[in-house]
C-alpha cells in the first residue's frame, strides 16, 4: 500500500499557497483550520485526512485529486480497489475457478492498459493466470 509522502506534499502546498499570494493564516482561515495545524502539514510533520486536504484545495481553488496523489492517498484506494475487485471474482460461488483465473487475467490486462497494473500475479504463480497444467478450452 501507498505511504503518506508528508514532506512533499508540505512543500507542494506551500509552494501553491504562495502562488496564490496567501499567508499561512489566510489559507488556514479559508480551509477552516487552524494556523498552527496547517504548518505542520507544510512542514511535514502532519499527515492530513483526505478532508482536509479537500479543505485546503477548495481554498487554494486546485483539484483535490492532485493533493490525494501527493499525499499518497489516492494510489492506496486504488490498490484497495483492486484487493475488493480481485476478492469479489474469486469469492463468486456461480463462476468455477478457471473462469475466475481468466477474469483475473482481463482485469490484469485492462489495468496494464491503462497504466495501473501492479503485476499481482494470480493462479500457479507464473504469472499467467492459469493452474500450470491446464489445457485451454476449446469453448
Amino acid at each position: 500500500m501507498a505511504s503518506l509522502n508528508v514532506g512533499s506534499l508540505g512543500e507542494y502546498l506551500r509552494e501553491q499557497r504562495r502562488t496564490a499570494q496567501l499567508s499561512l493564516r489566510q489559507l488556514a482561515d479559508a480551509a477552516g483550520v487552524s494556523n498552527p495545524y496547517l504548518s505542520q502539514i507544510e512542514r511535514g510533520l502532519r499527515k492530513p485526512s483526505a478532508e482536509v486536504l479537500q479543505q485546503v484545495a477548495k481554498a487554494l481553488r486546485i483539484s483535490a485529486e492532485t493533493l490525494y496523489v501527493r499525499a499518497g492517498i489516492l494510489d492506496a484506494e486504488r490498490e484497495r480497489d483492486e484487493v475488493e475487485t480481485r476478492a469479489v471474482i474469486l469469492a463468486d460461488p456461480s463462476l468455477n475457478e478457471r473462469q475466475k483465473q481468466v477474469l483475473l487475467q482481463i482485469y490484469e490486462s485492462f489495468r496494464h492498459e491503462n497504466g495501473t497494473s501492479t503485476s499481482t500475479s494470480t493462479g500457479d504463480g507464473d504469472g499467467d493466470g492459469t493452474d500450470g497444467d491446464a489445457e485451454p478450452s476449446s469453448k
